[in-house]
């Protein structure tokens, strides 16, 4: 299947389903939904070229509301079915919906091949850090201490953080936001511009079980001293007075907050943010807490070679030797035993 070009251009209605859409009364996944159907009319991609693809959890209910091709598949196989689609017919425009569970429990294994491999489609993390579909149980990016039907007393589980893993794992996109951000759609389009695996957690809000889990970070009051937002080659700055910044401690080899104007501190003393260094990157994703800032926006973009690419270009090499294909040959290559 190849792009075919469309005379009329798209709106957000049209990537809307006739199905209901069915999700608790407040929760995030609604905004994020609107966010995608905001961004698809913007690419110059024909909407039978679209694919969704979901494993389990509330953010899985995802293909059933979008008006193209669509997968719900099984729990934490999502990663497996997309890369497999798009092995198949890589002209397609692939969008992998998952959740902190889905993705990162279950599904932890697949993610990471996914990532490895750089098979090209944007992943959809919808982090609420809980179980929301199967009634509330802590999840793998759940904080310490949190009470819940399968933690009583208190979860004492360390959160994963999904953008370390995925750094971790040798993913060539990161970003971050969060379900209500206006800007959320510029960031689907960062991510599908990129050629690749591209990995967006964007975190959300469940009204039901986990309620105000990001209230500390995006409450409107504080959100300019525990935001910092992003943009390659601008200087890390944030703050209400636009006054604080980031600077690499030489002793620790780690970010510190620092007050431009205090301590003789300038803007030439403050980080300025490069796309393509891993380590920063790893370095702000792993930022948050009571003493530094959330990181949102792009935090690593260095494209490389698609796995899809690589094995088209090794399945041609390999056709073109000439040879003619034998099963017998490949049956008997290599160590063979006979037994009498």
């Amino acid at each position: 299947m190849n792009v075919i070009s469309t005379t009329e251009k798209l709106k957000p209605a049209d990537f809307a389903s006739d199905q209901e859409v069915r999700w608790c009364p407040g929760c995030g996944d609604y905004a994020i939904l609107k966010a995608v159907q905001r961004t698809l009319p913007n690419f110059d991609t024909a909407k039978e070229n679209y694919v969704f693809v979901s494993g389990i959890g509330c953010s899985s209910r995802f293909p059933y509301y979008m008006s193209t091709y669509g997968f719900h598949t099984i729990h934490g196989r999502a990663p497996a079915f997309a890369t497999g689609i798009k092995m198949t017919n890589p002209e397609l425009d692939i969008w992998l919906v998952t959740g902190d569970g889905d993705g990162f429990s279950i599904g932890g294994n697949h993610m990471l091949h996914v990532l490895r491999r750089n098979v090209d489609m944007q992943i959809l993390l919808c982090n609420n850090e809980i179980y929301g579909l199967t009634k509330g149980q802590y999840s793998p990016t759940s904080g310490v201490g949190l009470k819940t039907p399968s933690s009583p007393n208190g979860s004492i589980d360390a959160p994963l953080k999904p953008c370390v893993f995925a750094l971790g794992a040798g993913g060539h996109f990161i970003a971050r936001g969060y379900d209500t951000q206006k800007t959320l759609p510029d960031l689907f389009t960062r991510a599908h511009e990129h050629k690749g695996t591209s990995l967006v957690e964007i975190l959300q809000n469940c009204i039901v079980y986990n309620d105000e889990v990001f209230e500390d970070v995006l409450n409107r009051k504080t959100a300019a001293d525990r935001q910092i937002h992003v943009q390659h080659g601008q200087p890390l700055i944030f703050g209400a007075e636009n006054n604080k910044g980031l600077r690499l401690n030489p002793q620790s080899l780690s970010l510190e907050v620092v007050t431009i104007g205090e301590d003789g501190i300038t803007e030439d003393d403050i980080l300025i943010h490069d796309e393509k260094n891993r380590i920063l990157a790893t370095l702000l994703a792993d930022m948050g807490g009571e003493n530094f800032p959330t990181a949102f926006g792009v935090l690593y973009c260095n494209p490389a070679e698609t796995y899809e690419h690589e094995v088209t270009d090794q399945m041609t090499a390999a056709q073109n030797t000439g040879a003619k294909p034998s099963l017998d040959d490949v049956l008997r290559e290599g160590h063979i035993w006979e037994v009498k």
